[in-house]
């Protein structure tokens, strides 16, 4: 699907770490409803989980983190994608 012919040209990536590392890890629960993310991955490194999203404008990218920060109870730092060459690409078997 052409994410621009859908109206959703923007694409970002978006971190998330809890705010209270003793609260409960269910960021992805929490967030599935947002139908802007279309993935959510378990990360290693400074942030817990890597979103990505999709929406119409810069307005709306900014109301999307918005919504991910009070539903889940989050920080978020946000990367904003330019240009993508090539994405979906078929998972090619390992040689043994």
């Amino acid at each position: 699907i052409d994410a621009e012919a859908v109206g959703k040209p923007l694409a970002a990536f978006i971190e998330i770490t809890p705010l209270d590392p003793a609260q409960p890890d269910n960021a992805p629960e929490l967030l599935e409803h947002l139908d802007a993310i279309e993935a959510c991955h378990s990360i290693a490194g400074d942030a817990s989980y890597m979103l990505f999203a999709r929406v119409a404008s810069p307005r709306h990218l900014e109301q999307l983190v918005r919504d991910i920060r009070l539903a889940a109870n989050v920080s978020t730092r946000t990367t904003v994608v330019l240009q993508t060459f090539y994405e979906h690409r078929p998972v090619v078997p390992t040689a043994r």
